[in-house]
């Protein structure tokens, strides 16, 4: 029942916000009765149908997927520009009065500008991820680890409009990249196992000295988590429950570890994240990695020893200027910090949530080098 309401609430601020827009830019248009009908009809119909894209299981397999979505990305830039323009209108009005041209120039520029917007967002959020190169300096790494390559993919949101074509271009380039080992930190997936297992097979194809790792995201469990996590294990990727799995390297110990979504105890109390258990079987002396798919596990692995967390789960934002309200809700947004003496690299992610868009944000495949501080 509450998420009912919740869902009628979400529902009712996007008619208003929806048709705030359409008060403030159909009138201006001068487009005529039909074209404000069209105009109108467009608004509602986008109105009525983006809530969906919250409830993604249920657009897997239909063909208004992508309608949907990308309606979804091009409100988010219609309201910006909308908003921004309005300011620009009630500064002007403090001087004098804004011009009939400038009053329908500026609602044709939020039209424009919305439209190249978001045909970019979309070019930027469907090619391939570029390799975004990261350094990480370790105070203690054994010589023997000097240089390893870890190839982070994070956010892959296999779905409504991400593919098995899509993944595996991805997966090409990544083998590209000759890694030392593989790690996947989260939210592969946006739906049910029946439903996007064959177009998650690319994945069994991934290629590396110690081969691939992955940790449960929010996500997974929002569909059904024990399910995908033995279908990643199908795929022969190495899935990480709060437990480590060392990897031996020219003779030096990477402890690779991973815990689950902080989220994961509310759907599956087994899979309670705890860092602690995952470092608790870690040999004396080996450099401590630890797969957590939010950013704000840091604080607890910090205090279990780790030395290196590769997180995602924040897109970076995804779309501007959305991003500063993801800024507010992690520890860390995108790229590499610190937690203490714990460095923590947080992937813009490999691919996207709801709208197929980026903006402000570019999707990435990281390559992790680990090095020996200095």
């Amino acid at each position: 029942m509450r998420h009912h309401r919740s869902f009628l609430r979400l529902r009712l601020v996007l008619l208003v916000l929806h048709g705030y827009v359409g008060w403030r830019l159909l009138p201006e248009l001068s487009l005529g009765i039909w074209s404000n009908v069209v105009g109108a009809g467009y608004l509602l119909t986008s109105a009525l149908l983006m809530p969906w894209v919250i409830r993604v299981t249920w657009l897997n397999g239909r063909w208004f997927a992508w309608p949907v979505a990308v309606m979804t990305g091009v409100f988010s830039f219609l309201l910006l520009f909308t908003l921004a323009r309005d300011i620009l209108l009630a500064t002007w009005h403090v001087a004098t009065a804004p011009t009939a041209l400038l009053v329908t120039g500026s609602a044709w520029g939020v039209l424009i500008a919305s439209s190249v917007l978001s045909i970019y967002a979309v070019w930027q959020a469907r090619r391939v991820p570029r390799v975004v190169d990261v350094s990480v300096p370790l105070v203690g790494l054994p010589a023997a680890l000097e240089g390893l390559t870890i190839v982070q993919l994070s956010d892959l949101h296999i779905g409504p409009t991400i593919k098995r074509q899509h993944l595996q271009r991805i997966v090409e380039r990544v083998n590209s990249l000759t890694p030392d080992l593989v790690a996947i930190t989260g939210d592969l997936t946006d739906g049910r196992v029946a439903e996007l297992e064959e177009d998650l097979a690319p994945l069994a194809n991934l290629r590396a000295r110690h081969g691939a790792f992955c940790v449960t995201g929010n996500h997974e469990y929002y569909s059904e988590a024990e399910a995908w996590v033995a279908a990643f294990e199908r795929l022969g990727m190495r899935v990480l429950i709060n437990e480590c799995d060392p990897v031996e390297h020219d003779g030096a110990v990477l402890a690779v570890a991973g815990i689950t979504d902080l989220s994961a105890g509310y759907y599956v109390p087994a899979h309670r994240s705890d860092p602690v258990l995952a470092a608790r079987d870690i040999p004396p002396g080996a450099t401590r990695l630890l797969l957590a798919h939010q950013p704000n596990s840091a604080p607890v692995a910090a205090e279990a020893g780790f030395d290196l967390q590769l997180s995602g789960h924040t897109h970076g934002g995804q779309i501007w200027p959305w991003s500063l309200l993801a800024r507010r809700a992690n520890r860390f947004l995108a790229g590499l910090g610190k937690e203490g003496r714990m460095w923590v690299y947080t992937s813009r992610g490999t691919g996207y949530w709801g709208p197929p868009m980026r903006f402000g944000a570019p999707a990435e495949i990281t390559r992790i080098w680990l090095r020996r501080a200095d």
